[in-house]
């Protein structure tokens, strides 16, 4: 399978005498990081089957958040987490996208602006909710941070996963009507205005086009699924998730890279061609800043509130049985789970693989 790895060796030594001096360090490092994923570069392991004696070298990963081979079995585990957290209740899929206007400062300052964009979101939805009107009650909120289309542009959002309901002062759950969390319009306007607040607050001389600020600002809510297995199967698609995955990319010749993806509400794959060194400007201008985090909690879900989570998972628990995924495995079931394939050998399908070598990492070349 062709690899974003395979366009950075093909094409990034002249992408980076091209535009290296003006690359930042995190796109220099997500470049070098991806370049020598589970190669030797980084060293590894070498394991040889106890029933054949066949060997197989398993070499480090580079952990980049940004890299498409890294993160499978974070995601796992990071949803695994989550699981302890949902609760029994339908949940709410809402998408907060700024204006075009607004993506030029954005991009030039990430650091300071993806913490307005999932805060803002956030705030709003708590704010909103908490009216009685809606639901009376504090909501939990879920960010994912995106700053990509499905071809790569440029396209900051943050996605928002909120439980059906919310907890009122006194501890009890407090449902949201039927298919409905609160009005996208008003949402919309409170997002730009407490948006807008936190920019005047820590950009005070950032000039930015007034039309920004007079426009609707696109916000999308939708149900999604109910019960907590159908919740995180849904979730797993926006978390770790990355600009581009490798299983996307059709081709790498004559300098052009073609890649599938899909148009929004269209299920149907379509192909687009890029240039190699438009492809990798595209594809670097998604990684994120040293420091920021993708994924925020806020209101119900934020840590400080875990006691009162905890409460009200009891108080929804009490008429529902235990789901399976939280019973005690017997013995019998214990010695029946299989083993992960990587254990086993790949050469003779019977042997287990161990460990006999350390591959040390490749040291730097000579300056």
């Amino acid at each position: 399978m062709l690899e974003v790895a395979d366009i950075f060796r093909r094409y990034g030594e002249a992408y980076l005498d091209t535009y290296g001096a003006k690359l930042p360090s995190r796109h220099r490092r997500a470049f070098q990081d991806i370049l020598h994923c589970r190669t030797p570069a980084l060293g590894g392991h070498l394991y040889a089957c106890d029933h054949c004696g066949h060997q197989v070298y398993s070499y480090h990963s580079c952990r980049n958040r940004s890299c498409p081979k890294c993160h499978g079995n974070d995601t796992e585990a990071w949803l695994e987490k989550r699981r302890k957290e949902l609760l029994p209740v339908e949940y709410f899929h809402v998408v907060f996208t700024l204006p075009k206007e607004l993506r030029h400062p954005v991009r030039c300052h990430p650091e300071i602006y993806y913490g307005i964009l999932m805060k803002a979101a956030a705030q709003s939805l708590i704010k909103l909710a908490a009216d009685p009107r809606y639901v009376g009650g504090l909501i939990g909120v879920l960010a994912v941070l995106h700053t990509w289309t499905r071809t790569l542009l440029y396209h900051p959002h943050v996605h928002c996963l909120v439980p059906a309901g919310g907890v009122s002062d006194d501890q009890e759950w407090l449902p949201a009507r039927k298919k409905y969390l609160v009005p996208v319009k008003a949402l919309s306007r409170i997002f730009r205005g407490l948006f807008r607040d936190r920019v005047v607050k820590e950009r005070p001389t950032l000039r930015i086009p007034e039309v920004a600020w007079k426009q609707e600002w696109v916000v999308y809510c939708k149900p999604t699924f109910q019960g907590a297995d159908n919740v995180l199967a849904y979730l797993g698609r926006y978390v770790h998730r990355i600009a581009i995955s490798n299983s996307r990319i059709l081709s790498i010749e004559d300098g052009q890279v073609t890649f599938r993806y899909q148009k929004c509400g269209d299920s149907q794959w379509k192909t687009m061609i890029l240039s190699a060194h438009e492809f990798m400007r595209r594809f670097l201008q998604h990684v994120l800043p040293k420091g920021t985090h993708k994924v925020r909690y806020y209101g119900l879900w934020n840590p400080a509130n875990r006691s009162r989570l905890h409460q009200v998972q009891i108080l929804l628990a009490r008429d529902q049985s235990i789901p399976s995924h939280e019973r005690d495995l017997s013995e019998e079931e214990i010695l029946t789970i299989p083993l992960p394939a990587e254990k086993i050998c790949p050469q003779c399908g019977k042997g287990i693989l161990i460990l006999i070598d350390h591959i040390p990492r490749l040291g730097r070349a000579p300056p």
